[in-house]
């Protein structure tokens, strides 16, 4: 006859290290649901005030936009000039150089939009702004929201949502698309310049009828949609570590810190979304 199994097994014992382990393997899971949840909630928020309100008090809020896209685009410009003159530097001109002494000069085209236009030009914009821009708006909101301004707002009958982050989505991913545009035009400008230094025997004319043929309908419409997700994602992520909970002065650098991480992260993952979106086309 088989031994029959005990009707109780024995209690699972953890050591110590693995208990400590696990908690806070789960604190750090049920903190990342709640941010994306609240994130969630946020965005749709923002969404609903957006298209409800764009044009209530035309006259407040249209140059409030107007003076976020000069805070997150004009007034990077030279940011973003320097950026893309190191750009053709280091990866075009290298890139069209090795191609050109491999014998691979006719591949020129297809290497640029793949690493410039498709990746490279979009990352490099939006994290700019999240550097430059992105934090200084936690800063801004994180104080604003701490000294009760926020509230005083309310008080009011002013809708935070629409005075303070409806201009600030709009003006940022506005300004990640002019500013991807720029970047790239101007990278692969400088990159065939730096090639033509080194004596690559490639005509401008080969260099940019390589690039023509390269694009597709499809770079122009992803590229657009693509720069207005990053705006947007980091817009909403940075007005929503600065106002969606109560903060005090000394928490405002922490809040600086965790919608930067969330930003990066964010800014990734739309991105490998977007990579197998190309994948799935071609």
């Amino acid at each position: 006859m088989p031994k029959s199994l005990p009707s109780e097994l024995p209690p699972v014992s953890f050591h110590p290290v693995h208990r400590v382990y696990l908690d806070f393997v789960g604190r750090a899971l049920l903190r990342f649901v709640e941010t994306v949840n609240g994130l969630g909630a946020f965005l749709l928020i923002t969404l609903g005030v957006t298209v409800t309100k764009f044009n209530t008090a035309p006259s407040v809020v249209h140059p409030l936009i107007c003076q976020q896209i000069y805070k997150a685009g004009l007034r990077l410009m030279p940011m973003v000039t320097f950026l893309a003159f190191a750009l053709g530097l280091v990866v075009i001109g290298q890139t069209v150089f090795l191609l050109n002494r491999f014998g691979a000069q006719n591949f020129a085209g297809i290497v640029m939009v793949t690493v410039v236009v498709r990746e490279l030009g979009p990352l490099l914009a939006a994290l700019l702004v999240l550097a430059r821009v992105g934090t200084a708006n936690v800063i801004e909101l994180g104080t604003a929201r701490a000294l009760g301004e926020v509230e005083a707002l309310e008080a009011l009958g002013i809708d935070p949502i629409h005075y303070l982050v409806m201009p600030r989505v709009i003006g940022m991913a506005l300004s990640i698309f002019a500013l991807t545009v720029y970047l790239i035009l101007f990278a692969l400008g400088s990159g065939y310049l730096f090639a033509f230094l080194q004596d690559v025997p490639l005509m401008p004319g080969e260099y940019f009828g390589q690039l023509a043929a390269a694009l597709m309908w499809e770079d122009f419409v992803l590229l657009a949609l693509k720069t207005l997700a990053f705006g947007g994602l980091i817009a909403v992520v940075t007005c929503y570590e600065g106002l969606a909970r109560p903060l005090r002065l000394e928490d405002v650098s922490g809040a600086t810190t965790r919608a930067v991480t969330l930003a990066v992260v964010g800014s990734i993952l739309v991105d490998a979304m977007f990579i197998l979106f190309y994948l799935v086309i071609r």
